[in-house]
């Protein structure tokens, strides 16, 4: 079985920014700003906005974290980002969800600027996403993307089935594996019978958001399985997927583990989107 390894994609991907943001730098007198809004003290979205932070620095970009305190209201948080918007030293602007649930995200969604989504959720990025004409992509499945092209898998004529219809993958995934020619099916929670959909794709994204719940017998032979979940599983809190990688060795043909999988790539990618946008800003037109 093929280890589809993230992490080694990432740094390739990671390298290919340095010489983009240090040509930015010299042309515009300050490399590419990504800002992210963080409400709330939740330490999992804390251990996430402070390596993404990190990750910016290390390719030669900056970042400020916005920390806003759990009980602020939504109009704060409104304006919050209405001043980022209007900011012309932030070319990036990334909200962490899940917010506390008194704050409402589409609100979020739609107030943040196109041209400064660096994640590629907002309503007008979807849209563009969903008419084939993508601006930035949803940065988890844009990864998923790039680690399948790094490693020759084309999914043209693919039967392929993705677990899970959130906005952050589930639906962004099915559309741009849509776009790359292969033949989509969404499945969720109230799918009957998932198995025998999953059994029957050549290719298998799972982002159910539910630990270790498929396995083996879900796939079959051959597969490329992608898990895109990530979890503390036991007492001892060991990081697991929604797949049971363990089981898949003499059986898939390529699946991403985890850790170390689909989730360096969200944050590559956010990296490179957040590049993107600063150059179209600036009137490089990058790619």
């Amino acid at each position: 079985m093929l280890i589809l390894n993230g992490k080694d994609v990432a740094k390739e991907v990671r390298a290919t920014l340095v010489p983009r943001v240090a040509s930015f730098k010299e042309k515009n007198g300050r490399a590419p700003h990504l800002s992210v809004v963080i409400v709330g003290e939740d330490s999992a979205s804390q251990v996430y906005v402070k390596n993404k932070k990190l990750a910016c620095e290390a390719v030669g970009m900056t970042s400020t974290i916005h920390a806003l305190p759990v009980q602020v209201s939504q109009q704060e948080l409104n304006e919050k980002i209405r001043k980022l918007n209007s900011d012309p030293l932030v070319d990036g602007i990334l909200v962490q969800f899940p917010l506390p649930k008194h704050l409402c995200a589409e609100e979020v969604l739609k107030l943040i600027s196109e041209s400064k989504d660096a994640d590629g959720l907002t309503y007008m990025s979807m849209g563009h996403l969903l008419a084939g004409n993508p601006l930035v992509n949803p940065c988890t499945p844009a990864g998923v993307m790039t680690i399948l092209r790094h490693y020759g898998l084309s999914v043209e004529g693919l039967k392929v089935v993705v677990v899970g219809r959130s906005n952050i993958v589930g639906k962004p995934m099915a559309l741009m594996l849509n776009a790359a020619n292969a033949t989509v099916t969404i499945c969720h929670s109230k799918t009957v019978n998932l198995s025998s959909y999953t059994r029957a794709a050549d290719l298998v994204v799972v982002a159910a958001g539910k630990a270790r719940m498929l396995g083996k017998e879900d796939f079959k032979q051959g597969a490329i399985i992608i898990d895109v979940g990530i979890h503390r599983d036991g007492p001892n809190g060991k990081l697991c997927g929604d797949v049971r990688f363990e089981e898949l060795q003499g059986w898939a043909k390529a699946a991403t583990p985890v850790p170390g999988g689909v989730g360096p790539m969200t944050i590559a990618t956010l990296l490179q989107n957040t590049c993107w946008l600063a150059e179209q800003k600036a009137g490089l037109h990058k790619t």
